[in-house]
C-alpha cells in the first residue's frame, strides 16, 4: 500500500485513547490525512500483507497478547502465513497500536508520538 509523500493513511481504534492521540498528532503534521477505523479496512488479506512489507512486520507482531481472544485461541500456537493474514482480517480489534502509512513507509504507532517518525528520512 503506497500513498504520496504528503498524504498520511491512518488506521486506528476509534474507542482508544492512545489512538485518538496519535490522529490528533498526524493532523498536526498534515492536512492530507485518511483516518480508518479497525474493522473498515484493509479488510483482505492481501492488503494486510502488503502493510506487514511495509512495516516488516511478523502479522503476530500487530496483535495485542493481552487480549482474551489472544489468550484463548491464540497464544502458544502456530500458523501458516495465510492463517496470520486471515487472523489479522477478522479480529482488527486485536491490533494494538494505530498503523501509519505515507509514501511506502508504515509504522506502528506503540506511542502516540511515534507519528512522527514519518517525517525522518529513510535510512
Amino acid at each position: 500500500m503506497k500513498t504520496h509523500n504528503r498524504e498520511i493513511l491512518l488506521y486506528y481504534h476509534p474507542d482508544s485513547s492512545d489512538h485518538r492521540k496519535t490522529v490528533a498528532h498526524a493532523k498536526g503534521m498534515t492536512n492530507h490525512l485518511k483516518t480508518y477505523a479497525f474493522g473498515q479496512t484493509p479488510s483482505t488479506s492481501t492488503s494486510w500483507q502488503t502493510i506487514l512489507k511495509s512495516l516488516e512486520a511478523h502479522p503476530k507482531d500487530l496483535l495485542n497478547k493481552a487480549h482474551p481472544f489472544y489468550q484463548q485461541y491464540i497464544r502458544g500456537r502456530e500458523f501458516s502465513k495465510t492463517n496470520w493474514l486471515n487472523i489479522l482480517a477478522k479480529n482488527p480489534d486485536m491490533i494494538k497500536a494505530p498503523i501509519a502509512i505515507r509514501g511506502n513507509r508504515a509504522i506502528l504507532c506503540s506511542n502516540p508520538t511515534d507519528i512522527y517518525k514519518l517525517l525522518e528520512q529513510p535510512v
